[in-house]
């Protein structure tokens, strides 16, 4: 089991908290992750066998009494049933810390529940798959990414550009990763097949698994880029309603990460429409039918898929550390555009993605956008392919994408 840099958070709240909850799209390591924490000193009930599920939807006082704390919960949200009387107990057991863990991979679907039984009792994870450092079995960085000249751990050795579109191909999902003998055309099939059928079909009432499966490709294949959900819709013949409900299902699923435009409603220039981000972009990869790294580094997706890695292993920097980020993109109607800007202590830090191994002054024209949003503008970077970290100018640095 590769080492998890989630691993101090969880600890950490568990300290503090009575109920934790770690959510994350199926295939993450969330159930691997927490089952390695407990050390076997807490009892594990997945949800997903169906003689639990009936039992915690239709008595769930008993299915606690059977299965009292500290236990570990797996797939809660098949029966958010269980949680008022979770909130019972922990209310008479103020004491108790980390007396349930929890998993899910619904999210949102559970957010009434706990708003209505476990506010103030819980604390809430979302975990991502592995990340760049995870991956290769090198330090975290111990701290959010935040653009600066020095890095604040050694990398082992820089990454050729071929290498890093391996990395991207692959994607982040534990069980490809660890396993290389595993086909990986056979996982990804049998995974979308499973999705569909567990979590769309089952627990979203979606009857149109083939339509919804061309959707997902579609959506795949516009990574990295403004949502326009009447393309979507006329590309997969549904209407515009139904392009909104299913990318919300990908959105609470944790298939994607709906990011929005900055805004302090300064100007009304500002495009106010999110972009989409594949938290996968191995699955990404697969859905849009790139079947080596080699075809997705010289394709038509090569600076969107680099974009969507770059975003995925910032936001693991924030997550990992269980910090939620503030974390937005840049655009208006003149056609000025920054990828991300991350706010931190009202100060705003640009960062653009270049696949370039030499950055330039060009490459960071429009980070001057940022002295008109009324905060404090940090320091710029550009995410790329150079050997190494180095100063742009003053107030803007290079940074190499496996560095983040």
């Amino acid at each position: 089991m590769l080492e998890r840099t989630m691993a101090k958070a969880i600890n950490e709240y568990s300290r503090s908290f009575r109920v934790l909850l770690l959510t994350g799209q199926r295939q993450v390591g969330k159930t691997t992750l927490l089952e390695s924490l407990s050390k076997g000193k807490r009892k594990y009930i997945t949800l997903d066998n169906p003689k639990y599920r009936s039992l915690a939807q239709n008595d769930p006082e008993l299915f606690l009494t059977e299965n009292p704390p500290p236990v570990l919960i797996d797939e809660v949200q098949y029966a958010p049933e269980i949680l008022p009387y979770i909130k019972m107990y922990v209310d008479t057991h103020k004491k108790e810390k980390g007396a349930f863990w929890l998993t899910g991979s619904q999210r949102y679907s559970l957010m009434k529940g706990i708003t209505e039984s476990l506010a103030g009792r819980i604390a809430i994870l979302e975990l991502l798959g592995l990340s760049y450092r995870e991956k290769t079995k090198q330090p975290s960085s111990g701290s959010p990414f935040i653009p600066e000249l020095r890095q604040q751990n050694e990398i082992k050795k820089p990454l050729s550009i071929k290498a890093v579109y391996r990395h991207i191909w692959e994607g982040s999902l534990p069980e490809l990763v660890v396993n290389k003998k595993i086909n990986r055309e056979a996982f990804y099939s049998s995974y979308v097949q499973s999705y569909i059928e567990r979590d769309v079909r089952d627990f979203y009432r979606v009857e149109k698994p083939v339509q919804f499966y061309n959707f997902i490709s579609a959506v795949a294949a516009r990574t990295g880029n403004l949502v326009n959900y009447s393309n979507l819709a006329n590309d997969i013949g549904i209407d515009l309603k139904t392009a909104q409900a299913w990318m919300g299902i990908l959105e609470r699923s944790g298939i994607v990460y709906l990011l929005q435009p900055y805004s302090l409603n300064v100007t009304g220039r500002i495009i106010k429409t999110p972009k989409v981000y594949f938290m996968d972009t191995g699955l990404c990869a697969y859905l849009c039918r790139w079947e080596t790294p080699e075809t997705l580094y010289s394709g038509a997706m090569d600076g969107a898929i680099l974009e969507t890695w770059c975003f995925g292993e910032i936001l693991k920097s924030y997550w990992n550390n269980g910090i939620d980020p503030l974390i937005y993109f840049y655009r208006d109607t003149d056609q000025k555009e920054i990828d991300f800007i991350i706010e931190k202590n009202m100060t705003l830090y640009p960062i653009e993605v270049k696949k370039t191994a030499m950055p330039c002054e060009k490459d960071i024209k429009n980070f001057n956008v940022i002295s008109k949003l009324g905060k404090k503008t940090g320091t710029g970077a550009v995410l790329c392919l150079a050997k190494e970290r180095v100063a742009i100018n003053r107030n803007a640095v290079c940074i190499p994408v496996w560095e983040i």
